[in-house]
């Protein structure tokens, strides 16, 4: 490979890295050909970016950036690595190698980053899956807002035929009397 194209694969890295904020450094040791293509056809329909790339070009690339990404240097970045990239959803990845381990338990997450954020070790699968989305958090701070109105509203409707019942119980007690 020439010095023009390794430098072309790390600047395209660099550029990933920095407008993606959720990437996932895997390894995938020991795969035959049909485990990697189901792999890849798994990513595929997720809308998640595999590739297959050197650990230099990795470290080369997260350099660039203002994150500090050293301790990927010692424990994640040796061996062989692939990078997974979703532009929207940091858990998708992690969901992924999940169900992909069911029945294949070569894929092993070595790190990942999340809003730069590290993660390091395959430990923290359930952890990353855990993880809400933008717009699972946006969602829950909408519910919250709006459940105290909505009990002020249907406590002010149900208040209003309470209200109601007892005049109309008073009413009837002053024409009886």
């Amino acid at each position: 490979m020439k010095r023009e194209e390794k430098g072309a694969i790390i600047e395209e890295l660099t550029d990933k890295f920095q407008t993606i904020p959720f990437f996932y450094i895997t390894e995938a040791n020991g795969m035959t050909v049909a485990e990697t293509n189901n792999l890849r056809r798994m990513c595929f329909e997720r809308g998640i970016e595999y590739r297959v790339v050197k650990n230099s070009f990795i470290k080369k690339a997260l350099e660039t950036l203002d994150t500090d990404y050293t301790p990927f240097n010692e424990t994640v970045l040796h061996g062989q690595s692939a990078v997974m990239f979703h532009p929207e959803n940091g858990k998708a990845p992690a969901q992924l190698i999940k169900e992909f381990r069911k029945t294949n338990d070569k894929l092993q997450l070595k790190a990942a980053s999340i809003d730069y954020s590290l993660f390091i070790g395959a430990d923290q699968l359930d952890t990353l899956i855990a993880l809400k989305s933008k717009q699972e958090l946006v969602g829950e701070i909408i519910g919250l807002l709006q459940s105290p109105a909505k009990n002020v509203i249907s406590a002010l409707q149900g208040g209003g035929n309470k209200l109601a019942g007892i005049l109309k119980t008073l009413s009837e007690r002053e024409e009886a009397a």
